[in-house]
């Protein structure tokens, strides 16, 4: 360092870990080819500042401190006070130090451990709020509703690459609900979900528009529904047990008007709710070829409301608490964790003559990986960066890159 203290820096821009946790292979791996850049540079005439650094801040320090003060929600850290909490995440971040010290110098990488530096320092903090203020005056920074996967245990967004980190085989409900029309309440859509807990804030059903679609009666029911033909396996066992009545395209039902499950959204019938409308996203491997649509917990069901116009983008109904429970939008269900409520919904769908099948479904589920709890899709209100506004300077300083591998 001190020989090439005159050369021109080389700036290397470092991910640091967090010393919450112990070093593995990953850390190692990637510490060995940071060290193969940062030697290259030094030694063909650069100087290299080889600063380590640790990430103190997000989830991995505050689910531990979570766990340890049984804190459930932001509302227990608003009593127990901000600068209480905050102190008992400074109080761990450096756990596992001096273990990083040893291990790092063990596998011989250059780095200098006395002059390193911490993400809570405060000329740190001020640097990242000095760039997020560039992109601020830029206007490059807006706020906005976004459908994505949320950990009810750790009241956060999770981005999607952690999502695929923990698929497990969940048993779930799948059941068969009714949605009969206005025109004629003996006439019935049959939809398929696998989240109950979903089905109070019901604001549309969709359809393929190019799937054949049947009318039958069914013959044990004395019932008529109305599916796609393509899925009547998913309810009948042979053709025995139906009368096909009629036969149609699926775009021929966009606009019919049905009967809504529950009354906890009615005051949106006016912007066009409770309605037949038409998406490519419905398939013909699951289901009943009929999707319900809560706009506010599945991306597919947003888009398509947002289509419709029958919500804006900062207005889906999301009746939960940052933990998963149902709010006074939800009475009957109030303060209920949304998987407990789903037997409830279940009953209650049953005694109104809603619910014609209710089995259960094997299938993978994203879990959280740090809570060991199943996700949810939520539409979130947070702040957002217009990266396609600045999409051509980063394809062309992408091109200025070298890259190794080339194709990369």
């Amino acid at each position: 360092m001190e020989k090439t203290k005159h050369c021109k820096k080389f700036t290397f821009y470092d991910g640091p870990p967090f010393a919450t946790g112990m070093p593995h292979y990953g850390h190692i791996l990637a510490g060995t080819i940071k060290d193969v850049v940062c030697r290259y540079q030094s030694q063909t005439g650069h100087h290299v500042e080889r600063r380590f650094g640790w990430d103190c801040h997000g989830l991995p320090v505050e689910y531990e401190i979570d766990k340890k003060l049984k804190i459930g929600s932001k509302k227990d850290v608003i009593k127990m006070g901000i600068d209480k909490y905050n102190n008992e995440c400074r109080s761990i971040v450096m756990t596992y130090s001096k273990d990083w010290r040893y291990i790092v110098a063990k596998f011989g990488r250059w780095i200098d451990f006395d002059n390193d530096y911490k993400t809570m320092d405060l000329k740190f903090m001020e640097s990242v709020w000095a760039v997020f203020k560039m992109m601020w005056d830029k206007g490059l920074v807006y706020r906005g509703s976004r459908v994505m996967p949320y950990s009810n245990a750790c009241n956060t967004v999770l981005s999607n690459f952690e999502v695929h980190l923990n698929y497990k085989e969940a048993l779930d409900p799948a059941i068969f609900i009714t949605f009969p029309l206005v025109s004629d309440n003996n006439v019935k859509f049959v939809a398929w979900t696998t989240t109950p807990w979903t089905l109070p804030s019901n604001l549309m059903i969709c359809v393929n528009p190019d799937f054949d679609y049947v009318k039958i009666k069914d013959i044990e029911r004395n019932d008529v529904y109305i599916l796609a033909e393509c899925r009547l396996e998913a309810l009948y066992k042979d053709k025995s047990m139906y009368q096909v009545l009629d036969k149609f395209k699926g775009k021929t039902l966009e606009g019919i008007e049905y009967v809504p499950l529950f009354e906890y959204f009615l005051n949106r019938k006016q912007d066009g709710c409770f309605k037949v409308c038409c998406g490519d996203f419905v398939t013909s491997d699951t289901g009943t070829g009929v999707v319900h649509c809560a706009p506010g917990f599945g991306e597919d069901d947003f888009k398509v409301c947002l289509k419709y116009k029958v919500i804006r983008p900062d207005n889906p109904p999301v009746p939960l608490d940052d933990n998963g429970n149902f709010t006074s939008q939800i009475p009957d269900y109030e303060g209920k964790y949304i998987l407990d409520a789903n037997k409830d919904i279940r009953k209650k769908l049953k005694e109104n003559n809603r619910l014609i099948l209710d089995t259960q479904t094997r299938h993978n589920y994203p879990f959280c990986w740090r809570s060991d709890t199943p996700l949810i899709y939520k539409a979130v209100n947070c702040w957002f960066i217009k990266v396609e506004q600045i999409k051509q300077d980063l394809i062309a300083n992408n091109k200025k890159a070298y890259w190794v591998p080339k194709f990369a």
